[in-house]
């Protein structure tokens, strides 16, 4: 039986809490790149969130930038941002609030050094109160969004889980901030958009692994350590995050690498890399800092503690005995088979009986 086999099966046998330290250094290291990337370089948001004016339209008479840094300027438009679009065909200009008066004058200036009618100018003007309007929503979304998350997992399964998963939401949200900073892509309300999708798919994913764990916790709890029983978990449910994670990267991935970069679907570009980025991250951070983490954490537990001790003398571990207390026989540790199908774990209903009835004579 090959490697996929078995994962397939969910009869891999990794440790993913024994090697929780590698995984945690790698998180780490990602994390400290993702906050100083964003700390000296910043993110490139968009017009929407800093208020402004941008100007775009096509490049008909092949303009240089350097010449239409030098038209701003005469205007007296120093805080500019000139860009070429769709490979040199065209121009977009972004600047930060300026007087009407000194708008009308740019546009019409643009529009000569292109080559190009003033009508022809597309043209978007966004007020700075505007702007601060937008990322307070976006961030209140972001907080309405992470409270409901701790509520419902809290209600649903554990509180304990329901920060673990906040705990690997964060993970994701930083390092699609750093990787947004390194790019230097533009960060626009569709980019907000697409992080609050990409949360909610790695909360998806981290619920199933945290509700594969309460199902074995309450039905081998007193067999397994928390520590096999999130092992044991994981890799049950390894297969279903591969297959999830692939299927939902290849079209995002189509959108960014042919939509975006080989047509020149800008707009695409934004919103595709967020979800991208966001999905590959929370298929890692479900598997290796959500689940690591919650048995970590759950290891500490005094019941889990004396239940660690009592099956390693089950086992003939060295721990020592204490009082001796009447113990009913625990049931076998589950095989592979066991715990991939769930068969065996609860015994079977009785047949309903069926009440005879009699006709009435």
């Amino acid at each position: 039986m090959n490697t996929w086999q078995k994962i397939s099966r969910g009869e891999t046998q990794i440790d993913f809490v024994g090697l929780r330290r590698r995984w945690f250094y790698m998180s780490a290291a990602l994390l400290v790149i993702s906050a100083l990337t964003a700390g000296i370089f910043g993110l490139n948001l968009g017009l929407e969130f800093t208020g402004g004016v941008q100007v775009q339209t096509d490049n008909r008479s092949g303009v240089s930038v350097g010449e239409l840094e030098a038209t701003l300027t005469e205007l007296g438009v120093v805080d500019s941002r000139i860009q070429e679009i769709d490979e040199g065909r065209g121009i977009r200009i972004q600047t930060g609030p300026i007087p009407v008066d000194i708008e009308d004058e740019m546009v019409a200036s643009v529009a000569t050094a292109v080559g190009a009618p003033p009508e022809d100018v597309n043209r978007q003007a966004v007020g700075p109160t505007f702007g601060a309007l937008v990322a307070r929503r976006a961030l209140l979304a972001l907080g309405v969004f992470l409270g409901a998350v701790v509520i419902f997992i809290s209600i649903r399964l554990q509180w304990k889980m329901a920060l673990s998963g906040i705990v690997a939401l964060l993970h994701d949200l930083l390092i699609t901030i750093g990787i947004y900073a390194i790019t230097r892509f533009e960060v626009t309300p569709a980019t907000v958009v697409a992080a609050l999708t990409v949360l909610g798919y790695s909360l998806y994913d981290t619920v199933v692994v945290f509700d594969r764990v309460r199902e074995l916790e309450g039905d081998y709890g007193d067999v397994l350590t928390y520590t096999e029983i999130v092992n044991r978990s994981m890799n049950m449910v390894l297969a279903r995050s591969i297959n999830t994670s692939l299927t939902s990267l290849i079209p995002v991935g189509s959108i960014l690498f042919v939509g975006s970069l080989i047509l020149g679907a800008a707009p695409l570009r934004d919103f595709s890399l967020a979800l991208f980025v966001g999905i590959a991250a929370g298929t890692y951070s479900s598997i290796f800092v959500a689940s690591p983490l919650l048995a970590l954490w759950r290891e500490r537990e005094v019941a889990w503690m004396d239940q660690s001790r009592r099956v390693a003398r089950r086992r003939g571990g060295s721990e020592p005995e204490e009082a001796v207390e009447v113990e009913e026989a625990p049931k076998p540790a589950p095989t592979s088979s066991d715990l991939f199908s769930m068969e065996g774990s609860m015994p079977p209903r009785p047949p309903k009986r069926r009440r005879s009835r009699r006709r009435p004579r």
